[in-house]
């Protein structure tokens, strides 16, 4: 069974936005684990506008299932973090100084280099490491190269076709996974999967690890409750 990571990013927001520690990040990430999350996802950004540095530190002393540090290795404070908690995994995103959310993986190619040494680092640390990026069999076939243990295939593309036909959006993200199973690469994935699109996508997708799900499942959990919503998430899983 795909294993479902929770990103609580969105619980740092709202904690964020009044100051205070309501709701308590600590206290969701638990609760998360307990009404049956298989880990727990955290992507820091240099302006700490959600997950701040020292929840990172805090979160590491109480999860127990898995930690998935995402972040942009570009950053040294990112790596020393990184280093410092020594996550179960680390998942590796371009992402630019300021911007909102992840909106592309990486060039396997052009950063191939960048990427080996950078993942070399982490790996030494015990660290498995995942890179994000987008489904394009030649950007797999070029992660192949650079040492990661796992691709985080960035789903955003599926979740916008989607709705115009399911078939086409999974096309790509079928033949990449095909690709990254062949090469001995794991596969995660990420990026505006929800109730609607998650079981197709995992029901279609060979040897799919992991699903890191934040913005959507957060979103339900205001309606259906943050445990039911847990639940019926993994029930698209199963």
């Amino acid at each position: 069974m795909t294993r479902l990571s929770v990103n609580i990013n969105k619980i740092a927001t709202l904690r964020n936005s009044r100051g205070g520690n309501n709701p308590d990040l600590v206290q969701v990430a638990k609760d998360c684990e307990r009404f049956g999350a298989q880990g727990i996802t955290v992507h820091p950004r240099p302006d700490e506008r959600h997950i701040r540095y020292q929840d990172v530190f805090n979160l590491k002393k109480i999860v127990t299932t898995e930690f998935n540090i995402e972040g942009n290795c570009q950053e040294q404070k990112f790596i020393d973090l990184v280093l410092a908690n020594k996550p179960e995994q680390v998942t590796l995103v371009p992402d630019a100084l300021g911007q909102i959310t992840s909106n592309h993986g990486w060039d396997t190619i052009t950063h191939q280099q960048y990427l080996k040494d950078m993942i070399a680092v982490f790996k030494q640390a015990g660290i498995r490491v995942s890179i994000f990026i987008d489904p394009v069999p030649e950007m797999v076939e070029a992660a192949a190269t650079t040492g990661t243990d796992r691709i985080e295939l960035y789903t955003e593309a599926y979740a916008y076709q989607y709705a115009n036909g399911k078939e086409k959006a999974i096309a790509l993200y079928i033949q990449s996974a095909k690709i990254a199973q062949k090469l001995g690469l794991g596969i995660n994935a990420g990026h505006d999967l929800d109730l609607q699109n998650l079981k197709y996508f995992a029901e279609n997708i060979p040897g799919l690890d992991e699903v890191s799900i934040g913005h959507a499942l957060i979103s339900d959990a205001l309606y259906y409750g943050l445990e039911n919503t847990i639940q019926m998430y993994l029930r698209q899983l199963a």
